[in-house]
Order: C-alpha cells, then sequence, then structure tokens
C-alpha cells in the first residue's frame, strides 16, 4: 500500500486484513442496504472504502465485489517500507505505526477523502502496488476482531494475517 504525501512515498506490506461480504454478513456496514456511507462498498472492485470510527479513527477498505456487490477488505495492519519518519510524525511520535486500522490510517495521512478514490489509478496518491507474494504456509486465519451478533458473523475465519509478524493489531 503505497500513499504520497506532499511528494513523499509513505509504504507499508499488507500483513492483516478482515472480510466483510455481502449485506448477509451482519458484521459489514452493508447489511442494512445501501446508504450515504457505505456507497463506496457498492462501487466499482478496487476503490477505497473509507470510513471514521468513534468519531475519531479513520478506517480504510478495499472494495473487492463487483460493481453493486458490497464486499471490501479492511486493512488491519501494515509492515512499514518507506516513509516511517513521517509516519511517526503523523503518528505524533508514537512508535507503534501500523498495527491497527486507526493507527495505519493516522500514519498514512489518510482519511474520509479517500472514500471511493480508485486505489489502482497510475497518478493516485493512494495506490496499491504490487509486492511480495506470500505463500499460504505463512497464511493464519482467524474470526475478525472486535465483532459481535449472530454466530456465522463472530465465527467466519475471515481475518487473514501473516503469521510471526510483529506488526500486526492483535
Amino acid at each position: 500500500l503505497v500513499r504520497v504525501l506532499d511528494g513523499e512515498r509513505l509504504s507499508g506490506r499488507i500483513v492483516e486484513v478482515e472480510a466483510y461480504i455481502g449485506e448477509d454478513d451482519r458484521a459489514s456496514h452493508a447489511r442494512f442496504g445501501p446508504t450515504e456511507r457505505n456507497a463506496a462498498m457498492y462501487g466499482p472492485p478496487g476503490h477505497a472504502y473509507v470510513y471514521l470510527i468513534y468519531g475519531v479513527h479513520h478506517c480504510l477498505n478495499l472494495v473487492t465485489g463487483p460493481e453493486g456487490f458490497p464486499a471490501a477488505v479492511l486493512i488491519r495492519a501494515l509492515e512499514p517500507l518507506e516513509g516511517t519518519e513521517r509516519m511517526r510524525l503523523l503518528r505524533g511520535g508514537r512508535p507503534d505505526l501500523t498495527n491497527g486500522p486507526g493507527r495505519l490510517c493516522q500514519a498514512l495521512g489518510i482519511d474520509l477523502r479517500f472514500d471511493g478514490a480508485d486505489l489502482c489509478a497510475p497518478d493516485a496518491l493512494l495506490f496499491v502496488e504490487e509486492g511480495q507474494p506470500v505463500t499460504d504456509e505463512v497464511v493464519g486465519r482467524s474470526p475478525r476482531v472486535g465483532v459481535t451478533g449472530d454466530e456465522r458473523a463472530r465465527t467466519a475465519p475471515w481475518r487473514l494475517f501473516v503469521k510471526d509478524s510483529p506488526f500486526l493489531s492483535r
């Protein structure tokens, strides 16, 4: 994931994500259908869905479903690669730069302006760049973090992460 901020590249390797799939997923923002807030989830794949939680923290999702079907992947954690000093400044000097969805958005300067942005556009200020592939052996699965509600939402193994990464949110 790359953010270009004032001409500087801030980047990180995605090491933890959570999937949210369709209106039947009781943990998804799409569970009550389309709204102004979740409109980007129904948009074309490869675009950002950014929202604010608790009125404080931004969260970045990558829309993955076909247009009209709400599916997205929440980016939960990054391994910082480039621009770490700038990230530290944006995080107020804190050492925990990108281990959590709100922290990584703060470290990269991601806010609601990026909601609906094309993360595949060649001139984008926020985009996904091809990185080193990971093998199935190093990918862990678990239920999503902090999900309550029905059993399927609570237990679905839709959190994927790089095992043994020191940059995970949990």
